[in-house]
């Protein structure tokens, strides 16, 4: 059913990525009233958007809230509680919520669970193994010189990838996992797996069940420091759209795409919601003919991927919120998504000791930004009307353009204008690319 009267809605979240959605539904004449739990100081300024005093795992108070408030539509943000179960929940409380079933989010909770997936139905992915122990990890990284990266089997907050230069390396990660115990019961399996080389894109798609809609490609950088350096983050900024995609879409599709929706047609695979599916194109080097490229997928999330939707929404001309609708109700395939022409960047700027560490109460000073700039709040509160940091990532600068080199320009022109204490960020994002851009 096509959405044609005004509803409500929550967003369940507190980041970036909550805070653009909740700006981008705001601009529908279809939201009534948006409401978001627990949300940050960005979300609370935003027109139409009220806060709600809420964490996102308690369940029970969503629902009562959403009853209370005759909330029509609940769009879930972050991948916690879709592992835990949110949306079955709700659902069972008769709510209508865009996102997928606790096991089909099985595909981001799990990496073993996503890794046998991919194997099952033909998609291009990294060789691996499994282990459920330090001592079983050891002897697979010995044995085969390729295992090179080491992920956490469940959620870790963007944080539990490692990505090794050597065995030692390998082993070190490993004994993160399993003799430290650092992701608790996250940590109790792992996969090995093969390090390819390339370039890294996001692709994030709609789904209905059986209709899958890509949006626009972006990619995201998850180390902490310039030139990819650094321990892996929840991400340090992304742009949008992304060359190399469009030189290589056919495969993508034909490979990775295509088996997707067999696996949704067949009902092998049942999903609702948003899937992320991480790519890496291998032989993008400098250098290499088209023919050279080869997709493989690095990973699934359950949900919108941060900050990629910073850098993804500002360039959607449509309305978002009847593709969210139509997702819950299987009419995807009647919504049509219409896109600007030209890029985003998007700069995250985080406190100076983050991944480690975080800020909290510093007062944030957001001077005048540039035409063309938009700030979405992280980690961020109000108090007393002071906006203060409240996290390790606290907040990000899109920057829109005709062209990448003028998105980019726009985001760190509109960055320099922030300023708070431990304020720390990127200087290099999209910069490759840009690079990449000119030369062709």
């Amino acid at each position: 059913m096509v959405l044609d009267r005004p509803i409500a809605v929550l967003v369940i979240g507190g980041g970036g990525r909550e805070h653009a959605l909740c700006w981008k539904i705001a601009q529908s004449p279809l939201a009534k009233r948006i409401y978001c739990a627990p949300g940050n100081a960005g979300t609370a300024t935003t027109a139409k958007v009220d806060n709600v005093d809420i964490g996102v795992s308690d369940f029970a108070k969503i629902s009562d809230f959403c009853h209370e408030h005759a909330i029509d539509l609940v769009v879930v943000g972050p991948d916690n509680p879709l592992a835990d179960g949110i949306v079955d929940v709700l659902e069972g409380d008769g709510l209508t919520v865009f996102g997928p079933l606790k096991e089909s989010a099985r595909l981001e909770w799990s990496k073993v669970y996503a890794k046998d997936f991919l194997s099952q139905h033909g998609i291009p992915t990294a060789r691996y193994r499994v282990c459920n122990s330090f001592e079983s990890g050891r002897e697979i990284v010995e044995r085969n010189p390729w295992a090179r990266v080491v992920k956490v089997d469940g959620l870790a907050l963007g944080k539990g990838v490692f990505v090794c230069d050597t065995g030692g390396e390998a082993l070190d990660a490993l004994a993160t996992i399993f003799r430290e115990e650092r992701f608790g019961a996250a940590g109790v399996a792992a996969v090995i797996e093969e390090r390819l080389n390339g370039e890294e894109i996001s692709l994030l798609a709609l789904c209905d069940g059986k209709t899958l809609v890509p949006l626009v490609p972006s990619q995201d950088h998850k180390r902490r420091f310039d030139g990819d350096r650094g321990p892996n983050t929840g991400g340090m900024g992304a742009f949008a759209p992304v060359d190399l995609y469009h030189r290589c879409q056919a495969d993508i599709d034909s490979k990775i795409l295509a088996p997707i929706r067999r696996a949704l047609e067949s009902e092998k695979l049942t999903y609702k919601g948003v899937l992320y599916i991480g790519l890496m194109i291998t032989g993008s080097g400098a250098g290499q003919s088209r023919g050279a490229f080869q997709p493989y997928v690095l990973e699934f999330n359950a949900r919108f991927g941060d900050p990629e939707t910073q850098a993804i929404l500002p360039l959607l001309k449509s309305d978002l919120l009847p593709a969210l609708w139509a997702c819950t109700e299987g009419s995807l395939d009647q919504v049509s998504l219409q896109w600007e022409s030209g890029a985003a960047c998007c700069v995250v700027a985080t406190a100076k000791d983050y991944p480690e560490g975080s800020s909290r109460g510093e007062p944030i000073d957001i001077g005048q930004l540039p035409a063309g700039a938009l700030t979405f709040h992280a980690g961020t509160k109000l108090a007393d009307e002071r906006v203060l940091t409240n996290g390790g990532r606290v907040l990000a600068v899109t920057g829109t353009g005709a062209s990448l080199e003028a998105a980019r320009e726009t985001a760190y022109s509109g960055i320099a204008k922030i300023k708070f204490a431990s304020m720390d960020y990127r200087r290099d994002i999209a910069e490759r690319a840009q690079a990449a851009c000119q030369s062709t």
